[in-house]
């Protein structure tokens, strides 16, 4: 949380920077949290409901499967002092097979669920800066911030005046 304020606290003071051509007018700037956005709204839970009915059976059965290794891997030390060598080998070489099986799928389970996440987060991300930059255009907002995106007006862009000076002769001293 502190560093999010430390982001605004900088990007709200570049933002001020920014806008010294245009002191004598009001600024209106606003800031989007992006974390509550994506915590909150009704496109993200719907993302995360969609998400948890797509991916809900894989985890339920790789936690079953990670269960039953535990429960035989429990019993194998219980029966341990009865077993022959040979039987306790072959137990063993069995519950190490299932374990390495069972982290590939989690592997792939997981890699399938940030994939799909990225994707749904991605759609959510793009309809929120649909709407932000709506809110702007129609409420006026010179500059807004999120977390490393910023919405702005022409009224605050200075980039035409800044190239305009990095392209001046190097003697004129602007840029200095």
């Amino acid at each position: 949380m502190k560093m999010i304020a430390t982001r605004f606290l900088a990007a709200a003071t570049l933002g001020l920077a920014l806008v010294g051509p245009v002191a004598a007018q009001e600024i209106k700037i606003g800031f989007v949290n992006s974390e509550r956005v994506l915590r909150e709204a009704a496109p993200a839970k719907a993302a995360q409901t969609k998400l948890e009915a797509e991916f809900g059976r894989r985890e339920r059965e790789l936690t079953e499967q990670a269960n039953r290794l535990k429960a035989s891997a429990d019993k194998l030390q219980k029966d341990e002092p009865t077993l022959s060598e040979s039987e306790r080998t072959r137990r063993q070489r069995e519950l190490v097979d299932l374990d390495r099986d069972i982290q590939r799928k989690r592997r792939e389970f997981q890699e399938d669920l940030n994939q799909r996440r990225n994707e749904e987060l991605a759609s959510v991300v793009e309809r929120a800066n649909r709407v932000i930059k709506g809110i702007q255009d129609s409420e006026k907002y010179d500059l807004i911030l999120t977390e490393g995106v910023f919405f702005y007006s022409a009224r605050v862009d200075i980039t035409d005046k800044v190239i305009r000076a990095l392209n001046a002769p190097a003697g004129n001293g602007a840029g200095r």
